[in-house]
C-alpha cells in the first residue's frame, strides 16, 4: 500500500511594486503612481474522496503556487497568483519534514486547508511619498513565498481495527463478516497491507479494517511495524484475535498490547474486545477453558469463535456495535478551522555569523524578507534598506563585530560591500 510520501510545496511569491509617475495631458509633473504587486499563491491541501491511497504521488512531488504579477502603471495592482491545489485522499495526515510537527489531518470529504500562504505583493512607490519627498524612487519586490519538504501519511478511516499476530485468521474473519475479499492463505505474513470492508448489520454499518499481523519490535519499525499500526490510531475499537493453535496464546496478547502501548500510549489504551479463533481445531478447543481463565482473572471478557466454521461470528459482530454504541462520541477539531502554517518566532531577531576569509553573515528571518523585497536598483531602496538596518540595531551590530568599510556582508541571498 502507497501510504507514506514526501513532497516539496512551495507558495507564490508576491509581484514586484513598481516605480512609476503619472504622465499624462496636462498633467506633466504627475505625483508617484506605481502600482502594487499582486499577492503570491497559497498552497491548499484538500481531500479527494476519490482517492484512496497516495499512490498519486509517484507522477510528481514537487507542488508550486503561481507568483504574483508586478504592479502597473497608474496605481494599477498587479493580479494574484493562482493557488496550488494538493489532493489526497481521505485520512492524509500532513507533516513538517524537517520537525516532524502535525500541520493538518484530512479526514472527511470536504477538508480544505490552506498551509502556506503566498508573499504578499510588494508596495509600489504611491506609498513612499512624503511632504519633503513627494517623487520616491523606491518601491518594495513581492514577499517571498514559503517553501517547505512535507511528510504525508495516510491513516485508514476505519471504525475497528482486527489486530494480532501472524496467521491469527485476521482476513478470514473479515471476508466473513464484511465484503471485503482479501487474500487468504495458512502461512505468517499473507496480509501485506492494510485490507478494508464494510459490516452491516440490521440496517446500519460500519468500517472495519484488517491490520497485518505485528511482531516483536513493531513499534520501531522491525518489519513493516510503522506503517501497519499507523492504520489503527484511527479506529475507536479494537477486535484482538488471539491464534487458538498459538503454542502461547497468552504470550501473544501480552505481545500485541506491547507494541500497541509503545508505538502510542492511546492506542495502548483503546477498547478491545478480545477473540479466541480457530475452535474448529482440537488443540484450540482443548487451550480454550485455560486461555479463558486466564483472561478472566485480568478482567478480560474473551469470547471463542471459529473463522472457518462461522462458530459464534454473529455473536461477535452484535458485540462489535453494542460496544460502538457505549462508547463517549468522537472529538475532533475541523481542519477548516486551523490556522496557516507558520514557522515559529525567532527568540533572536538576528545574529552576525563571521565566515571564512572574514565577510559577515546576518541571520534572520526578518531581515533576510526585508533584503529580498528591496528594489537594489533604486538608491531610495538602497538608503530605505539602510534604516532598516539602523532600526533593527543590526548596523551597530556590525561595528561592534568590526566591519570596516569595504568588508563583505552576506544578508539572504545578497552579497553587499559596507559603506558608511
Amino acid at each position: 500500500m502507497f501510504d507514506e510520501v514526501k513532497i516539496y510545496v512551495r507558495s507564490g511569491n508576491g509581484g514586484d511594486g513598481i516605480v512609476a509617475f503619472l504622465r499624462e495631458k496636462f498633467m506633466p509633473r504627475g505625483g508617484p503612481a506605481g502600482g502594487d504587486g499582486g499577492r503570491g499563491g497559497n498552497v491548499v491541501f484538500q481531500v479527494n474522496p476519490k482517492m484512496n491511497t497516495l499512490a498519486a504521488f509517484q507522477k510528481g512531488i514537487h507542488f508550486k503556487a503561481q507568483d504574483g504579477k508586478p504592479g502597473g502603471a497608474k496605481n494599477m495592482s498587479g493580479l494574484s497568483g493562482a493557488d496550488t491545489v494538493v489532493q489526497v485522499p481521505p485520512g492524509t495526515v500532513v507533516k513538517d519534514a524537517e520537525t516532524g510537527a502535525v500541520l493538518a489531518d484530512l479526514v472527511r470529504g470536504d477538508d480544505r486547508v490552506v498551509l502556506f500562504k503566498g508573499g504578499r505583493g510588494g508596495r509600489g512607490n504611491q506609498h513612499f511619498a512624503t511632504p519633503s519627498n513627494q517623487a520616491p524612487r523606491v518601491a518594495e519586490k513581492g514577499e517571498p513565498g514559503q517553501e517547505h519538504w512535507l511528510i504525508l501519511e495516510l491513516k485508514l478511516i476505519a471504525d475497528v481495527g482486527i489486530v494480532g499476530v501472524p496467521n491469527a485468521g485476521k482476513s478470514t474473519l473479515l471476508s466473513i463478516v464484511s465484503n471485503a475479499r482479501p487474500k487468504i492463505a495458512d502461512y505468517p505474513f499473507t496480509t501485506l497491507e492494510p485490507n478494508l470492508g464494510v459490516v452491516a448489520y440490521d440496517d446500519r454499518d460500519m468500517v472495519v479494517a484488517d491490520i497485518p499481523g505485528l511482531i516483536e519490535g513493531a513499534h520501531m519499525g522491525v518489519g513493516l511495524g510503522h506503517s501497519f499500526l499507523r492504520h489503527i490510531q484511527r479506529t475507536r475499537l479494537l477486535v484482538h484475535l488471539l491464534n487458538g493453535a498459538s503454542e502461547n496464546p497468552l504470550a501473544d496478547y501480552s505481545q500485541i498490547n506491547t507494541e500497541l502501548a509503545l508505538y502510542d500510549d492511546k492506542l495502548g489504551g483503546k477498547p478491545q474486545i478480545v477473540v479466541f479463533n480457530k475452535m474448529d481445531l482440537p488443540e484450540a478447543q482443548a487451550a480454550w477453558p485455560e486461555v479463558e481463565k486466564a483472561l478472566r482473572a485480568r478482567g478480560v471478557e474473551p469470547m471463542a469463535i471459529s473463522g472457518a466454521t462461522q462458530l459464534n461470528v454473529k455473536q461477535l459482530i452484535q458485540r462489535v456495535f453494542q460496544t460502538m454504541d457505549s462508547l463517549p462520541p468522537e472529538q475532533r477539531t475541523p481542519v477548516v478551522e486551523m490556522p496557516t502554517y507558520e514557522l515559529p518566532e525567532e527568540e533572536v531577531i538576528f545574529k552576525i555569523i563571521r565566515e571564512e576569509g572574514g565577510a559577515y553573515r546576518v541571520v534572520g528571518r526578518r531581515i533576510e524578507r526585508a533584503a529580498a523585497m528591496t528594489h537594489w536598483d533604486y538608491d531610495d531602496a538602497i538608503l530605505r534598506f539602510q534604516d532598516i538596518l539602523e532600526t533593527l540595531g543590526i548596523s551597530k551590530a556590525l561595528e561592534e563585530a568590526g566591519v570596516r568599510v569595504g568588508d563583505t556582508v552576506f544578508i539572504g541571498d545578497y552579497e553587499l560591500e559596507w559603506s558608511e
